[in-house]
């Protein structure tokens, strides 16, 4: 799902908590589920497995979620990051052996809208990255 690609601008956002100084990067991406495999995503994520979601927390993700639109077939995730080396924290969710076995899984369950993409694991970004073209806080 996550390349180590450039990072989209910081944007900062309000925190809970007035005394952290916490900055997020708000990321948004694309990916079309295959129609077959629509029953079959939402029972896995359904119960994500342990390991991948403490991955997901150890690389300063927070505020995830994915949507799907059953008319396009468009998956749709929005995320914050709120580490300080995005690229770092990628690199450190692929090298976990879980996290690339789910990502196997659920690349099966999906079409990359990104030229060339073959799997999350190589080659380019899985997920399209969109752009940020508004947002209220």
């Amino acid at each position: 799902m996550w390349k180590p690609h450039a990072p989209p601008p910081a944007r900062i956002t309000k925190s809970p908590d007035p005394e952290s100084k916490k900055t997020a990067r708000r990321i948004a991406q694309i990916v079309k589920l295959k129609p077959e495999f629509i029953d079959k995503y939402k029972e896995v994520h359904a119960a994500v497995w342990p390991e991948v979601l403490e991955q997901i927390k150890a690389c300063n993700i927070e505020d995830y979620s994915i949507f799907h639109d059953p008319g396009t077939g468009i998956l749709f995730a929005s995320f914050k990051y709120v580490g300080n080396d995005y690229i770092g924290d990628m690199v450190r969710m692929r090298e976990n052996p879980k996290v690339r076995e789910w990502w196997a899984m659920t690349d099966g369950f999906q079409e990359s809208f990104v030229p060339g993409a073959h799997s999350s694991e190589s080659g380019p970004p899985w997920w399209r990255e969109v752009e940020e073209v508004f947002y209220l806080e």
